[in-house]
């Protein structure tokens, strides 16, 4: 499950484990227009755990999903080509 809230400077999105037992703590994805946090509690330490992601670092994750094991480079098309 997860919410999605649009904040002034942010898009917030929480993602919520519904898996077996024991759940994980909720995921916080922070978009904001110069890059991404993202955000978990670490109920060890009781301190939040922060990565923070660029813009094109996000495009190579979501792009990376979906591609077998190998080594890639995303590079821009010309006007009038898909990317690569």
């Amino acid at each position: 499950m997860f919410t999605i809230e649009h904040e002034f400077d942010a898009t917030v999105i929480t993602l919520m484990d519904e898996g077996e037992t024991p759940l994980l703590e909720d995921v916080i994805i922070n978009s904001f227009a110069e890059c991404v946090t993202l955000e978990q509690l670490d109920p060890r330490t009781d301190q939040v755990q922060k990565i923070t992601l660029s813009p094109e670092q996000l495009r190579d994750l979501a792009a990376a999903l979906d591609l077998p094991e190998g080594v890639y480079q995303m590079r821009e098309a010309p006007r009038g080509q898909p990317p690569s």
